[in-house]
């Protein structure tokens, strides 16, 4: 943020305070061993976020694994290409909607046929070994696969794990009970878009489905105060109340026992 076209409080006062500017949601997983790395969706933030984890943590860009096929998770993949990167074999993990999305239709399928990026197939529920003790296994989540099938990934450490899910569009819609996948890992990036109904006056908010960050809270109420810390909201949109730490929003979270993903936010897993 800020949103383009926003001109509400939470993004009017951000245009001339680039300081204050938020990239879009992305993670990587970065192993110091083996000063290896790897992005979690391409975002049209992906040249700064690239450099951040390739220069700031001084580490090679092995690949990049794709949750689905809407704007901010892909369309970063641009700058790999002759125009920008001209990046030579770069693996892009993707499942085979989001492969077939990319292979046949342009500009993305420059990237393939220039060999730009190689295309590795995902499959659901099978693992993918980075290292000798880092692995990452996509699951499928139902969200709004106009293009794709959408993922979210766990992620196995030397340690500890991890869920990340940037988008699904209610819990109850999902064969798995969200509440056992956080008992399972240790940590849980969950889809944190919308704080509230109604907080997008003029859309109707039942045609871009999320879970509401409300509706996680009373989901996991009755759950130990150990699971509640374990989950981050992300993926958070510019009206997000709780995106503002001085916020009735964001004290409530915290006060609730869970918590609000931050830039620049590292767990060790």
């Amino acid at each position: 943020m800020p949103h383009a076209g926003c001109i509400k409080s939470c993004c009017k006062d951000l245009w001339k305070k680039p300081e204050k500017h938020l990239k879009v949601s992305a993670i990587a997983i970065i192993d110091p061993e083996t000063e290896q790395s790897w992005m979690i969706d391409a975002t049209p933030d992906f040249p700064a976020q690239q450099q951040i984890v390739t220069k700031e943590y001084q580490s090679e860009l092995k690949g990049i694994f794709l949750t689905h096929g809407h704007i901010g998770h892909y369309t970063g993949l641009m700058h790999l290409g002759r125009e920008v990167m001209g990046a030579s074999s770069m693996p892009v993990y993707a499942m085979p909607g989001m492969k077939s999305f990319l292979q046949n239709n342009s500009p993305w399928e420059q990237l393939v046929s220039l060999n730009n990026i190689t295309i590795r197939e995902l499959k659901n529920g099978e693992a993918v070994k980075l290292t000798s003790g880092l692995s990452i296994t996509p699951f499928l989540v139902p969200h709004r696969d106009e293009y794709t099938e959408t993922v979210g990934y766990r992620i196995d450490g030397p340690e500890k794990s991890l869920i990340f899910i940037p988008d699904i569009d209610k819990w109850s819609k999902w064969k798995k009970d969200i509440r056992d996948e956080v008992t399972n890992v240790d940590y849980a990036l969950l889809d944190g878009s919308f704080y509230a109904n109604g907080e997008i006056l003029n859309r109707d908010m039942s045609a871009i489905p999320h879970p509401f960050v409300t509706e996680t809270m009373d989901l996991f109420n009755s759950t130990s105060t150990t699971d509640k810390s374990k989950i981050y909201f992300i993926h958070l949109n510019h009206t997000n109340l709780a995106l503002k730490v001085n916020s009735v929003a964001f004290k409530e979270v915290n006060d609730r026992g869970y918590r609000i993903a931050y830039e620049g936010q590292k767990l060790k897993l």
